[in-house]
């Protein structure tokens, strides 16, 4: 028996590392959004870059194809080398990016740093749920995981400001400023958190449950004593042990099952992914400015409303951090697709009485230009406080001790191709009409309500290798039920 350490000085230490590994996330929002204010100097043939639609289009979403190839990536090699040293990697690759895209001469070369960088965002984006899961104590696991969406959505933010700024001081984001063009300081000052992301990450503890994996149990049981505040340590250890196979090699054919080639807990992981990206988020953050344009904002307006929304994401997923783990993962996120599924139909609705201007762009009269606005931040609002965190809790939680980084991988992949389909295809559905394209987001919001009530287990306050169990049961029951 261990003797249990001070229960306030283990609370803060498994905060403060969790948080430390949560800048992967951070990572995730700021290369996401940083591209934004860059993206129109580039399009204006500045400093020989003459981006047409198609290439601006492939130009911004490049980033995403490296992110799911670096998710796909990211969890066998966990599995061999650590969780720590992936995100180590995941922090040069990002640093190398950053430099890289600020110094680039031709769209060729911006496109092979911005998938460099997108590498090691996708190889974060699936270590930092899996390690704060694994250092997390069950009681407060869910608020923990959900820092990785309030690290994302901050990201967010800090880029859309650092961008904001840089223009400002400049005069514009394509005229001089330090010697070179305001856009190229955009790219670069993403090397700041990156390096920050790196060095933080040499001082984060391993993962017990990769430890135990990997046979050193000295280790192991310093990690379950200091950081998760585990008071049998011994007994800890052999519970997970139970649940580990440590004289095999995991890799991602322990993956396959029954359902359509795989496990059904593995279904479950990819298709949480594919709603999170489906109900639309990312539209309203990529193409905000032409949606307020519509409702009558001029272009400045519009780009002050991007960042007030952004803070409301924040706001309202410290909300859900909050609520995670005295309310339960099923029930929000039950009731955010009930909320996204009104909003987005609510805008379908109101932009079918939208018209077109001399510009070719659609305008709404009035009452609804005021429910589309409504509706749209309603919309983050469900979204934030529930889709957004609850996610990357869920996926840091559900998956076996025996495949969680490699089904975790697999998961955080089909996100990020989720999220280039999406991203890539509202100006397609826009041109059909804007009440197409988020009436097919209403619909996959709904569907993503009977999808959670059928297959989306709850795992509040359930340690890791209970929870294992009891999906064991669960899928158990069901092939007897069938």
């Amino acid at each position: 028996m261990s003797k249990p350490l001070n229960p306030e000085g283990v609370r803060r230490r498994v905060i403060a590392v969790s948080i430390a590994a949560a800048l992967g996330g951070f990572l995730f929002g700021f290369d996401t959004a940083v591209i934004n204010g860059a993206v129109d100097a580039l399009a204006g043939n500045v400093s020989g870059f003459d981006l047409g639609v198609g290439l601006k289009g492939f130009a911004v979403s490049s980033a995403l194809i490296g992110c799911a190839v670096g998710a796909w990536f990211a969890g066998p090699i966990a599995n061999k080398r650590g969780r720590i040293p992936v995100m180590v990697v995941a922090a040069a690759m990002f640093f190398i990016s950053a430099i890289g895209s600020g110094l680039a001469f031709s769209v060729v070369d911006l496109i092979i740093w911005r998938v460099i960088g997108g590498l090691g965002v996708g190889a974060a984006s699936v270590i930092a749920p899996a390690y704060i899961a694994e250092v997390s104590p069950a009681a407060i696991r869910g608020r923990l995981g959900s820092l990785q969406q309030l690290a994302i959505v901050t990201g967010i933010f800090a880029a859309l400001l650092s961008d904001a700024l840089l223009a400002n001081l400049a005069g514009a984001a394509d005229q001089p400023l330090w010697g070179l063009t305001a856009w190229r300081w955009m790219f670069m000052v993403a090397a700041i958190p990156a390096l920050v992301y790196g060095l933080v990450s040499l001082r984060l503890p391993e993962s017990p449950r990769y430890l135990v994996r990997k046979g050193d149990l000295k280790r192991a049981s310093e990690v379950l004593e200091t950081v998760t505040g585990a008071v049998d340590v011994d007994a800890k250890i052999k519970e997970i042990t139970s649940t580990i196979d440590t004289e095999r090699k995991e890799s991602l054919r322990d993956l396959r099952g029954s359902r359509l080639g795989l496990k059904p807990i593995v279904w479950v992981g990819i298709l949480l992914s594919v709603f999170q990206q489906f109900v639309g988020i990312n539209v309203i953050f990529y193409y905000s400015t032409t949606l307020w344009q519509s409702v009558g904002f001029d272009e400045s307006s519009a780009l002050l409303t991007s960042v007030i929304t952004s803070v409301t994401n924040i706001v309202v997923t410290i909300v859900a951090i909050l609520l995670v783990d005295k309310v339960g993962r099923r029930i929000m996120l039950l009731v955010g697709s009930v909320g996204m599924t009104v909003t987005l139909g609510l805008m379908a609705v109101a932009f079918s009485f939208g018209t077109l201007n001399a510009e070719g762009t659609a305008t709404l009269p009035d009452p609804w230009a005021t429910v589309a606005l409504i509706c749209a931040n309603g919309f983050v609002v469900f979204f934030g406080a529930t889709w957004g965190p609850l996610v990357w809790v869920l996926l840091g939680e559900i998956f076996p001790n025996s495949i969680r980084a490699g089904a975790l991988a697999v998961a955080a992949a089909a996100q990020w191709a989720a999220n280039f389909f999406i991203s890539t295809t509202f100006p397609i559905f826009a041109d059909i009409g804007l009440t197409f394209a988020y009436g097919f987001y209403a619909f996959f919001a709904l569907l993503s309500f009977f999808f959670v009530y059928f297959k989306v287990p709850e795992t509040k306050g359930k340690e890791l290798e209970e929870m294992t169990d009891e999906l064991k049961v669960e899928r158990r029951g069901t092939r007897k039920a069938t």
